[in-house]
């Protein structure tokens, strides 16, 4: 699929606030109606566009310590754990905000949302190293967020 300045446009648009009705890109943008639909239908349909979500203010839910966990895989038995099931294991934890598998001295990194470093502690404690095949993991705290 060829992507133009227009599509690129709409995505930018979208990016920022997915709320927008087609109406409001349209006027944003200055194209007809028809056209902003159309191009956000395609997108959708080429799995450009895979979903819709909202950012929520994790710090009026309590949710006031992130963090990163960095993680390595040990070999079982002469066999590695396969990374992709750990990771399955972690993202259904609800502390759990992303998990991506990454080259380089870690295997995993993991990102959580927690309201406090105790219930830090207690998932990495009770329930990141109780995972099988993880080895090791190594915690930063995120000390403040800059988004896009």
């Amino acid at each position: 699929m060829k992507i133009d300045e227009t599509d690129l446009r709409i995505l930018e648009v979208l990016e920022k606030d997915s709320k927008l009705s087609i109406r409001e890109i349209s006027k944003l943008l200055k194209k007809p109606l028809t056209t902003v639909h159309n191009r956000i239908k395609r997108l959708e349909d080429e799995r450009i566009i895979r979903g819709y979500t909202l950012k929520l203010d994790y710090g009026l839910l309590g949710k006031t310590v992130a963090a990163f966990i960095f993680m390595t895989v040990e070999s079982h038995g002469g066999k590695k754990i396969s990374q992709r099931e750990i990771c399955e294991k972690i993202i259904s934890h609800r502390e759990v905000l992303n998990a991506s598998i990454v080259a380089g001295n870690k295997d995993i990194i993991v990102k959580v949302r927690v309201d406090s470093i105790a219930k830090l502690n207690e998932f990495i404690m009770d329930f990141l190293r109780n995972i099988e095949g993880v080895d090791k993991t190594e915690t930063m705290i995120v000390l403040e967020e800059v988004e896009k």
